[in-house]
């Protein structure tokens, strides 16, 4: 089953031989949005199938944020279309969203589990109490981002790393095949982004698809599938090694050929 987010005017695809929509996850044809009356994204082409894990580079501003809010049909599109592919038994494939931290009120009095199950709220439909599936498949969630030992625990009292994992877990309770993760390294020490860093690898492997928006150039390169090079439209898309170039860097970050960004293409 098919499900379309936002339509309009498609566009061709990008890349060389990227993968197609037989292999499910998530679709991105010709995509533009406007916000604000300022073009933000144009002529955007993006193909992530289940089981890869994708990074999103780019330079403050540059759209990666505005990109999944897109896909979310968050924010109008001026042309092109988001489609999700799969959803077998659903109307469409579910997709979970892990926002940035800040965006969650960590001051709210309620529970790790709490906070998880209001990631079931679109399963659950409005108005109704959770049922025991419901329950259930929020303690697979917090299991899966370690915090069962922490399931009862005030969300105020939580580490940003524990907060971290909270939205992960409250993500992955809908039980998505897309899941969307907006700058989730930010404010935390190297080990907790390693440990997440290895938790969506795990998940896409499981048949996911990831996307992550990252200022981690490094991570992305040493731990994404492929990664994806915007700024204000699709720049580059491919694996690791097929990005050694630094022309496409250079591009998307505006950055000179001694820029610092581009030693780091030697050490991923």
């Amino acid at each position: 089953m098919t499900g379309t987010v936002a339509t309009g005017a498609g566009g061709p695809p990008g890349g060389s031989a990227p993968p197609g929509p037989g292999d499910g996850g998530l679709e991105i044809r010709g995509l533009a949005v406007d916000l604000g009356g300022r073009a933000v994204l144009r002529d955007v082409d993006l193909v992530v199938p289940r089981g890869e894990f994708l990074g999103v580079l780019g330079p403050n501003g540059a759209g990666k944020t505005t990109l999944l809010r897109a896909v979310l049909g968050l924010v109008p599109t001026r042309s092109g279309s988001v489609h999700l592919h799969g959803g077998v038994g659903r109307r469409r494939p579910a997709v979970g969203y892990v926002p940035q931290r800040h965006e969650f009120a960590w001051d709210y009095p309620v529970s790790v589990e709490q906070a998880v199950m209001t990631g079931r709220s679109a399963v659950i439909g409005p108005w109704r109490r959770p049922r025991v599936a419901d329950w259930a498949a929020v303690a697979e969630a917090v299991e899966r981002v370690g915090l069962h030992a922490l399931a009862r625990r005030p969300v105020g009292e939580l580490s940003g790393g524990q907060r971290q994992r909270v939205l992960v877990a409250r993500a992955l309770a809908a039980e998505p095949e897309v899941l969307l993760l907006d700058e989730p390294f930010t404010g935390l020490d190297l080990p907790t982004q390693e440990e997440l860093a290895g938790l969506f690898a795990a998940l896409a492997a499981e048949g996911r698809a990831v996307v992550m928006t990252t200022h981690d150039l490094l991570g992305a390169l040493q731990g994404c599938d492929r990664l994806a090079l915007v700024n204000g439209t699709m720049v580059a898309v491919g694996r690791p090694a097929e990005l050694r170039d630094p022309a496409p860097w250079r591009r998307a970050f505006g950055v000179g050929p001694d820029s610092p960004v581009l030693r780091l293409l030697g050490e991923g």
